[in-house]
């Protein structure tokens, strides 16, 4: 069903085209949204739906669209379900909705949506589009759960609002690193995260 063409659609973003570590896009989310794991797994989803879905009509649409209103076209496509999913987060995780704030109907302007659609299904089929939205996504995602996850950890001593570290370290002395939920932290968190992806790929270094 799936040729190996089409799993690298899903597996590179993950590792060797990443987003955020390898394109550097989407970093203001990495930033704002990490001090807490429910919101940036909520945004991950959010993200990878929105540019999953917006490929695909993209895709479906590309013979039929004029050049010179693309770009207007693709924004109303992003902008719609955008809207969709912000009113779907209200309707049943208000709570986290409210700690997403603004950066919800912001992914309208994340690069990474719209580099999708001008790079890839403005030029593939519908399954090799969803393919490749699905894929950054996941490769986006990650990233925003890994920091999420050691923030949060290190940061307020929880995961998912779960008290992960135990009171008698507490009572020897322990303290939550408050350093780790102030916006800085994210981005050296990730510049680790770059760092070791790429010690990891002699590719990726010689670039």
């Amino acid at each position: 069903m799936f040729t190996k063409k089409d799993l690298k659609l899903i597996t590179d973003p993950i590792n060797k085209n990443n987003p955020i570590t390898v394109q550097v896009l989407g970093i203001c989310s990495a930033l704002a949204v990490t001090v807490k794991l429910q919101p940036a797994v909520v945004m991950a989803i959010s993200v990878t739906i929105v540019v999953a879905f917006s490929n695909v009509i993209i895709s479906a649409l590309r013979n039929t669209i004029p050049n010179r209103i693309r770009i207007i076209v693709q924004l109303v496509i992003i902008a719609t379900l955008v809207i969709v999913v912000d009113q779907f987060l209200k309707a049943f995780v208000f709570d986290i909705s409210k700690q997403l704030s603004v950066f919800v109907g912001l992914i309208i302007t994340n690069c990474i949506v719209m580099g999708r659609l001008e790079a890839f299904a403005m030029s593939n089929n519908i399954k090799r589009s969803f393919l490749d939205g699905l894929g950054n996504g996941i490769g986006y995602g990650s990233i925003l759960i890994i920091v999420a996850f050691i923030r949060e950890l290190f940061g307020s001593g929880t995961i998912w609002n779960i008290k992960i570290i135990p009171k008698s370290f507490f009572n020897f002395g322990y303290f939550n690193n408050q350093l780790m939920i102030m916006p800085p932290m994210a981005l050296i968190i990730v510049g680790v995260i770059i760092w070791i992806q790429r010690s990891r790929n002699r590719e990726m270094m010689e670039k």
